[in-house]
């Protein structure tokens, strides 16, 4: 199983929190590639199993404007065979908290095979830890279940 974790981040906060589920993974020795949105080429994705997507949340709830050119392409591709997870940071504060993370669920849960979604207040804590590995276990998890299927 191929895994590619692909993110955005302009304060550090969900940067930190790519690189802890990153760790989550390497640590139960799966095959993980990481990327900043600005290092990923479009082809790559036909290349993994899962995509793991990592999303800050601008203005009202919006998409980034680096991340909206890789939610359509998630949007176009239809791959219901493809496992899924998003996760983000955000602030309270607003209406939207993480609204970023909840478009992309939403899409994702109808084009692809959606297995987690993790949202953390501001900045990562370490009561988030157990929360980022529910979030690793759950991917996996589903990523087994899919495998079996189609043996």
């Amino acid at each position: 199983m191929k895994i590619a974790m692909v993110y955005t981040s302009i304060t550090g906060n969900t940067r930190e929190l790519a690189e802890e589920i990153y760790r989550i993974f390497l640590r139960k020795s799966f095959d993980i590639d990481i990327y900043r949105i600005e290092e990923f080429q479009a082809s790559y994705v036909k290349h993994y199993n899962v995509v793991v997507i990592g999303t800050y949340t601008w203005g009202n709830g919006e998409i980034p404007k680096e991340m909206r050119g890789f939610y359509h392409l998630l949007e176009s591709l239809g791959c219901k065979d493809m496992i899924t997870g998003v996760f983000g940071t955000g602030d309270c504060f607003y209406p939207n908290f993480c609204g970023a993370v909840d478009l992309f669920r939403d899409m994702l849960y109808v084009r692809t095979h959606l297995a987690a979604v993790l949202k953390v207040e501001l900045m990562l804590q370490k009561q988030d830890v157990d929360r980022c590995n529910a979030f690793v276990e759950s991917i996996l998890k589903h990523a087994g279940r899919r495998k079996l299927q189609f043996t």
